[in-house]
């Protein structure tokens, strides 16, 4: 037969279901069409055309591409124009203001500053930066800086005053606002509800600019060897457009999922009378066939760092804080109810095990009155699952996509600060799921943390912190299941197991080379193992020089 694509003398992990190796694969037209065991394929299996692309490997590894079911892509891109707040380049608020005031200095005055990334745990102070705090080095300029969470932020008081925030203002539901020892607002802003009024006003880019954003984000992601990649939150339609456009244009290559918020589904909204076929065809149709619709998405409570994820039991550093839930318990049934009578698989954010709880509420609610085989709804994050949690998901069929990474970045602090010992050790349950048979994913969550599938698979397997300590040991899983759960899960979980996730004949001709086999390395290393090429459709999107093309 004759063949487009030959990778020969590899090390193939084929992660189908007998984790079946290989030394070459062939491909045709996108599709694999050959596997062997040897080096290269038998004499005259195949035959090599002047078209043919032969790729030598001299003993890399092969791999289905990466499959990150959740992170947010367009945000990630908007941010790179932003001021880094972030601890890793900032150790205290003085170098914090010191960036903001830099940038005020450039900027015209009225026009706005934003920045990213700022955490109040790990910044010398410990503490939130304050409106006080950037009047000092802003009092001309409107400043917006996200929490490193990306469910709280900051604002000054140029910029309260432009949203029209009062101190007298109600708390809305899902949200609060930060007050100082005299009741005033001091520019802490918890949660979607409360940043709301301060998003309304903050300067739109346009969808050009978003697309330019993607494409500058996806160069990354597919440099880590992404080739499925799930935007976790498709806020507005103006993202929407913009997803369509960079998929259509080829400015994103990677095959794209989509979650669109349940907001845009309701009734007297533009897909309000959708059915998720139709949405699902509209997307595929005008991104050129490379997207597609993953699900609604619901949000059912915040960050555990930023206190507000729901628990069922307070925070070990503030006796009085629970946490707190995005909508009440009753409407959230109701619409859960609603978008799973119409067909919609949905995916909801639950960090707090409360709010793991009240989504499992709802999603049996709406089973018992509906029932539907194979929903494969999911839950985001999963970050403090109990094992009652993880029992009911395997009841219900429920599938977990687990923010693995807050394990190294946040671990030590859950520890100490945010969640106590005893459940602090239990983020991230994954040997539960695999215990009780749950389908689950991992994630980067980014920009929240780095995207690395390596990295989050280095983190399932080792369960090391910042401060190199092992949180709980007894969750760590293999490095074979810590590498499905980046591609074969993956490819199942967006209902695609039939097509992609493993190196089998007929599937999709998506691959990463690596240039170590991570299953032979030691499980420290796993994290810094290269990504030599990615190939989506049989074509590569990256590529180094250690790829010997012949």
């Amino acid at each position: 037969m004759k063949v487009d694509l030959l990778f020969k003398n590899a090390k193939v992990l084929t992660l189908d279901d007998q984790n079946r190796r290989a030394g070459s694969v062939a491909v045709e037209k996108g599709k694999i069409v050959g596997i062997w065991d040897m080096p290269e394929p038998p004499k005259d299996t195949i035959e090599i055309t002047p078209k043919t692309q032969v790729v030598d490997l001299n003993g890399a590894a092969l791999l289905p591409g990466f499959i990150d079911t959740h992170n947010h892509i367009l945000m990630y891109g908007q941010t790179l124009n932003m001021v880094n707040c972030s601890s890793a380049a900032n150790e205290s608020i003085k170098d914090v203001l010191e960036a903001i005031g830099s940038k005020a200095k450039e900027t015209k005055d009225g026009e706005w500053i934003q920045g990213f990334g700022y955490d109040d745990t790990l910044i010398y102070e410990k503490r939130h930066i304050t409106r006080d705090d950037l009047d000092r080095v802003s009092p001309n300029n409107p400043v917006s800086i996200s929490h490193v969470s990306g469910h709280l932020s900051y604002i000054n008081s140029l910029a309260i005053n432009m949203a029209g925030l009062t101190d007298d203002i109600s708390n809305p539901q899902g949200g609060h606002y930060g007050r100082d020892e005299k009741d005033r607002l001091n520019g802490v802003l918890y949660e979607s509800a409360a940043m709301e009024p301060i998003r309304k006003i903050l300067p739109q880019m346009t969808v050009e600019d978003m697309v330019k954003a993607i494409s500058v984000a996806s160069k990354e992601y597919v440099a880590h060897g992404i080739t499925t990649n799930s935007d976790a939150a498709v806020f507005g339609l103006e993202d929407f457009e913009a997803h369509l456009t960079a998929s259509k244009l080829g400015a994103n290559p990677m095959r794209t999922q989509l979650m669109i918020m349940h907001h845009l589904l309701r009734e007297g909204t533009p897909y309000g009378g959708y059915t998720p076929e139709q949405l699902d065809k509209e997307i595929k149709v005008r991104s050129g066939g490379r997207a597609k619709l993953d699900s609604a998405k619901m949000f059912q409570d915040g960050s555990i760092q930023g206190l507000t994820g729901a628990l069922r039991e307070p925070y070990y550093s503030s006796p009085e804080t629970y946490g707190e839930f995005i909508h009440p318990q009753e409407a959230f049934n109701e619409e859960v109810l609603d978008l799973h009578r119409r067909g919609f698989r949905i995916a909801t954010h639950g960090n707090g095990d409360r709010a793991i709880g009240s989504i499992l509420e709802a999603y049996e609610n709406a089973l018992m009155k509906y029932p539907r085989n194979d929903h494969r709804h999911r839950i985001e994050h999963v970050q403090t699952a109990t094992t009652e949690d993880i029992l009911k998901m395997a009841e219900l069929g429920v599938a977990g996509s687990f923010f693995i990474n807050h394990v190294y970045f946040w671990g030590d602090r859950h520890k100490q600060i945010f969640l106590g010992p005893d459940r602090g050790r239990r983020i991230s349950p994954l040997a539960e799921a695999v215990e009780h048979n749950v389908l689950f994913t991992l994630h980067s969550d980014c920009p929240i943390t780095p995207i690395s599938p390596l990295f989050s698979v280095w983190a399932a397997v080792n369960r090391v912190t910042r401060d190199g300590h092992i949180l709980g040991p007894e969750q760590r899983i293999d490095v074979m299941t810590a590498l499905k759960s980046m591609t074969i899960y993956g490819a199942e979980l967006n209902f695609d197991e039939k097509i992609s996730g493993s190196i089998e004949i007929g599937k999709q001709a998506d691959f990463v080379v690596l240039e170590e086999d991570p299953t032979a390395v030691n499980p420290m290393d796993i994290k810094d193992i290269q990504i030599q090429s990615t190939f989506i459709d049989g074509k590569p999107v990256y590529m180094k020089d250690m790829v010997k093309t012949v």
